[in-house]
């Protein structure tokens, strides 16, 4: 799937396995405080989730190219559109 980010940059993203998927929900931590939620080691969270999901070259170089903005923007769209496990479809 590609993807045009707010700032114009353009990324193509992996139709990703399950086994892929899983290690990906699996480093996500979160941290509860009273109503909020917040995300443990927000940074190397997203860069995994980069890593891992987005086709092509994801040296250092690039990620490193990214600002903190384009990078919520992947993890957030990744999150929203690869990480659909069909949990809508529930077997009977």
């Amino acid at each position: 799937m590609k993807c045009e980010l707010k700032t114009g940059r353009k990324v193509e993203l992996k139709n990703l396995t399950v086994d892929e998927k899983d290690e990906l929900l699996d480093s996500v931590q979160y941290d509860m405080d009273g109503e909020s939620v917040k995300v443990k080691m927000m940074h190397s969270t997203m860069t995994k989730f980069i890593r891992v999901a987005v086709k092509g070259d994801v040296a250092d170089k690039f990620i490193g190219s990214l600002s903190f903005e384009e990078k919520s923007e992947i993890f957030t769209t990744i999150q929203n559109e690869c990480m659909n496990l069909g949990e809508g479809k529930a077997s009977k």
